[in-house]
């Protein structure tokens, strides 16, 4: 079947109808659908954190206590609420609990320096924020920035059996900072009495085609914003994934290692996998041992992860010996998988006595996650796979909706029950990126380029934005150069990314100093600790190289494809 079509309906879009969907969607919201998959599934375990089991039964409860502690909060529907946690089975509480109620999840990484959650807070225009003890100090730094009403702190122990609860509070949690009594600042266990006394009325009577999920990426331009996702979105996904998995999802169980906060670890390692009944492992933290124990202790049935996942677990022996039969789907994406490590990792699993393969898929938060996948039954060396059932793609000639022939390299565009309803506060680039084509339709401009084959295989050659992929995560240049250049010793900065054995890519620095400042290890130490405390952990620069001056193009610019390009030169050497 060939997926590069012209005239096509969008039949999910209320607008139109002229087409039927290969599938058939939920129109319930995400928390209605999982709640009826829990009433059926009841004491099967829906989640399991670090050896504790929750049931679908307990799901639900859970769900219904937070989405009644959210409304006595005075949380009404359309208002968005701040989730800053990794994957611990809070994160899922709120995620749903939210939903019940009309509110909206804003998904953020938790290692997220302070002036990025204060700009999240600010872009989603959140008033209240839920996140773990271990976080709690820097949100105090973060109300020294702007208003936060109510801030809800969560513990691990909250979630772990006896005695490895009693363990975690002795050992850990006791090192963190203290709960300040001022009225704003809550414990979990406070906050779930405060719903109580909320009998009715709190749940929402919900469009399934708005908002429901914010996430944040940077778009087409490498500027961070807030993506908004509605519960078709999500559903769809879940029901497209499942399709595509070509294996039986209701009552399997699923490593979510990949984060919540993350499209590819909500919709598919948590979201899909509740939808269909499934159960998520989740991993609150990743490190190679304790992934390859959990894989040998709990035998999950589909893995999903970054390349340098995959790359970290060919290069240790933790999984000397394991039985990896109960594979019955291995899905890469978040960065392109290269067809050395490919044939590596498949090596690897038929070695371990799985009879499956790495299967590489491909995405973008403007669409939760993936889109794209290698059929189960057949892939082609260097392709991203075919897309899922009634997302269209189709390659577009750079800047414009003109469609190029097959085998043509153009811009990867695409259309689905899945893509977003827009950015928060961004008009320009909304009409920048989801454009109506001369077919009258709407589609996504992805910002990537890439072909397509006679067979609707998508082949993926590189990004048009400015964007570096480390380990997984989107870091964008531009952000880092401001935040470089705020420094007092910084005249100019260029920020890129070079090739990494283990990351895949790892963030450089380029710096040009003021008059009077002069290279020396002191001040790059110092710009190290000026870095820490202003960006990310996983966005802070690896390397640091002092330069007189930069390269620039015809108009000034800061030719950072010229630095790319002295970086490869050097590296493969």
């Amino acid at each position: 079947m060939k997926y590069n079509i012209t005239n096509i309906s969008t039949p999910w879009l209320e607008s139109y109808g002229d087409v039927s969907p290969k599938l058939d969607y939920s129109e319930k919201t995400m928390s209605g659908a999982v709640l009826e998959r829990a009433a059926a599934e009841k004491e099967f375990p829906a989640l399991t954190f670090m050896g504790k089991a929750t049931s679908y039964t307990r799901l639900a409860d859970e769900i219904d206590k937070v989405a009644r502690s959210f409304y006595a909060l005075g949380v009404k529907p359309g208002h968005r609420v701040l989730v800053c946690l990794p994957n611990v089975p809070q994160a899922v509480f709120c995620l749903y609990g939210l939903n019940r109620i009309g509110a909206i999840p804003t998904m953020v990484h938790p290692l997220s320096a302070v002036s990025e959650l204060s700009f999240y807070m600010n872009e989603a225009g959140c008033e209240i924020a839920v996140t773990l003890d271990q976080f709690y100090a820097k949100f105090l730094e973060v109300k020294k920035l702007r208003t936060i009403k109510k801030l809800i702190i969560c513990r691990v122990s909250d979630e772990l059996k006896f005695p490895l609860n009693i363990g975690q509070k002795l050992l850990t949690e006791r090192k963190f900072q203290r709960l300040q009594k001022n009225g704003c600042d809550t414990s979990w266990a406070s906050f779930m009495a405060l719903g109580e006394n909320v009998k009715d009325g709190y749940v929402a009577q919900k469009d399934y085609r708005k908002e429901a999920v914010v996430l944040f990426s940077g778009g087409t331009t490498g500027t961070t914003k807030g993506i908004m996702l509605s519960d078709l979105n999500f559903n769809a996904l879940a029901w497209q994934t499942a399709n595509m998995a070509n294996e039986e999802v209701n009552h399997a169980k699923m490593l979510a290692a990949m984060p919540v906060f993350h499209g590819f670890g909500l919709g598919v390692c948590i979201h899909t996998m509740m939808y269909m009944g499934g159960t998520s492992i989740l991993v609150p933290r990743f490190n190679v041992k304790s992934y390859a124990n959990l894989i040998r202790k709990t035998r999950p049935n589909f893995i999903a992860g970054v390349p340098t996942l995959f790359e970290a677990i060919t290069r240790n022996r933790y999984l000397d010996g394991a039985d990896l039969s109960c594979l019955r789907g291995v899905f890469s994406g978040g960065d392109s998988l290269t067809i050395e490590l490919k044939k590596k990792f498949d090596a690897f699993l038929k070695e371990h006595k799985a009879r499956v393969r790495v299967r590489e898929g491909y995405g973008t938060t403007e669409c939760v996650t993936a889109c794209c996948l290698t059929p189960y039954n057949k892939e082609k060396e260097g392709s991203i796979g075919i897309p899922f059932p009634d997302t269209y793609f189709k390659i577009c000639k750079p800047g414009t909706t003109e469609e190029v022939p097959y085998g043509e390299e153009g811009e990867i565009c695409l259309t689905g029950p899945s893509m977003m309803l827009g950015y928060i506060g961004h008009e320009e680039e909304n009409k920048q990126t989801m454009q109506t084509h001369e077919d009258g339709h709407v589609w996504l401009h992805t910002g990537d380029l890439g072909r397509m084959d006679e067979e609707g295989f998508v082949y993926f050659r590189q990004r048009i934005k400015r964007m570096i992929v480390t380990s997984g995560y989107n870091v964008y240049p531009s952000q880092l150069e401001n935040i470089i250049e705020g420094h007092p010793a910084v005249q100019r900065s260029c920020v890129i990314g070079i090739k990494d054995s283990l990351k895949m890519q790892k963030v450089k620095a380029f710096i040009v100093l003021k008059d009077g400042f002069t290279p020396s290890p002191e001040i790059e130490e110092e710009l190290r600790a000026y870095c820490k405390k202003h960006i990310a952990k996983y966005a802070l620069p690896a390397e640091y190289e002092f330069r007189d001056s930069l390269p620039t193009t015809l108009v000034g610019k800061v030719a950072y494809t010229v630095l790319e390009k002295e970086e490869a030169e050097k590296q493969s050497k």
